[in-house]
């Protein structure tokens, strides 16, 4: 057996370990159904291939959303776009990068095409689909997309691992620099990213599709020189401020990414008018000052028909402080908004008490649901308590069916 394929039948055995732990956890008790009052209200979670292997093993996708729909949850938020690498067949990837689709996903299934696995299950089982885009812009220096096209990349000011300025931890963390970062300005990158959108919403029956946190360039690149040419083009030859968060060279990039945003949203409105555009961003302040991502003005301009808002506190007080912000005041009269909440990691878990505890405080303030992050932690073996502990405590919190908000909020 080579190398490779060691390597294959390693992940498959670890895959196949973690999937049926949590799995064959939960069929040995049943749950029981409910008669109460269907209510409205988004209840989601995110499936990730990130230290999980629910995607990897076929039977596994059915076992899980069984579970998620016995437990009442109504929408799934399935990764299809990270590390370079796409979660379906993609004929836009395969054209760029060279594979149609994340070659060990692609191993696992046999070719078969994992997303249209995922729909076909879930309409059966009313679970809303919609597809998530989690890498965004970001994909490994070592793709075949990084690799290829090394002129579509963004960087800083002494390349591409160069970090400017003060950064706090959330940023400075190594991701930027274990990352390159496509430029959302250049027209080729717009390009592919957009297509890779229409595509999905084009051959999938799905809701709609996520873009999050990812979906921006960080405050210290755009130093490249597709970005530093148009600069100088629309500001009489000037180079841009060596300080990277200079405001005006921070709106104008940040304007950018919004007008690149605009034509993501009209292109997918296009193809399928009823199709949600989802964004699921860190609070305003952070999003824009470290990310030039600014969803406020998205949403004024109406490019976003649904906002879950990643909350990932462990802290009650400061959870609660994050649902008071203005931006996220205003976004609640506008659209559907949603609270993410962290069930913990591999290294961080969470215990089910305060998942309780802030669920219910998203309830208090009347918001329109939440979303977990992410499956394998909800009830899974890496949990502070056990899989059955905390089914009870989910079954307890959604109790009857629910169904999504509307693409539009009822104006009172």
């Amino acid at each position: 057996m080579n190398r490779v394929a060691r390597r294959w039948f390693y992940h498959l055995l670890c895959l196949g370990l973690v999937v049926s732990l949590t799995v064959f956890s939960f069929s040995s008790h049943p749950v029981y159904s409910q008669k109460r009052t269907v209510t409205t209200e988004i209840r989601g979670v995110w499936l990730t291939n990130v230290a999980s292997g629910v995607l990897f093993v076929p039977w596994g996708l059915n076992r899980a959303l069984n579970q998620l729909s016995e437990l009442n949850f109504n929408t799934v938020y399935p990764v299809v776009w990270n590390r370079g690498y796409t979660f379906y067949k993609s004929a836009v990837a395969k054209s760029i990068t060279g594979s149609d689709t994340q070659p060990f996903l692609k191993f696992m299934h046999g070719g078969r095409d994992t997303l249209t696995t995922l729909v076909k299950l879930s309409k059966t089982k009313d679970l809303s689909i919609i597809p998530w885009f989690e890498y965004g812009l970001m994909t490994p220096h070592n793709s075949q997309l990084a690799k290829r096209y090394p002129d579509w990349l963004t960087i800083g000011q002494e390349g591409i691992n160069s970090i400017q300025g003060n950064l706090p931890e959330e940023i400075d963390n190594g991701l930027i620099t274990k990352q390159a970062w496509l430029n959302p300005l250049h027209p080729e990158v717009q390009k592919f990213i957009q297509s890779l959108i229409v595509e999905v919403v084009k051959n999938y029956d799905v809701d709609g599709i996520q873009l999050d946190d990812h979906f921006g360039m960080p405050v210290q690149f755009g130093y490249d020189t597709f970005t530093v040419d148009l600069y100088q083009q629309e500001h009489q030859g000037k180079s841009p401020p060596s300080n990277p968060f200079n405001s005006e060279w921070m709106r104008w990039r940040a304007d950018k990414i919004t007008d690149f945003m605009a034509e993501i949203y009209q292109a997918v409105k296009a193809v399928k008018p009823n199709a949600k555009i989802s964004l699921s961003p860190n609070y305003q302040a952070f999003a824009y000052k470290y990310y030039l991502q600014d969803w406020e003005s998205w949403i004024k301009k109406g490019l976003v028909n649904e906002l879950i808002l990643q909350v990932y506190r462990n802290d009650q007080s400061s959870f609660i402080a994050q649902l008071k912000q203005p931006a996220v005041e205003f976004a609640r009269s506008q659209i559907p908004v949603g609270i993410g909440i962290s069930t913990g990691t591999p290294r961080n878990p969470v215990e089910i008490a305060q998942i309780r505890k802030q669920v219910q405080a998203v309830r208090d303030r009347n918001f329109n649901g939440v979303s977990f992050f992410y499956w394998e932690s909800l009830w899974g073996y890496i949990t502070p308590e056990s899989p059955q502990q905390r089914r009870k405590v989910f079954l307890k919190m959604f109790d009857a069916k629910a169904v999504r908000p509307s693409l539009e909020l009822e104006r009172v």
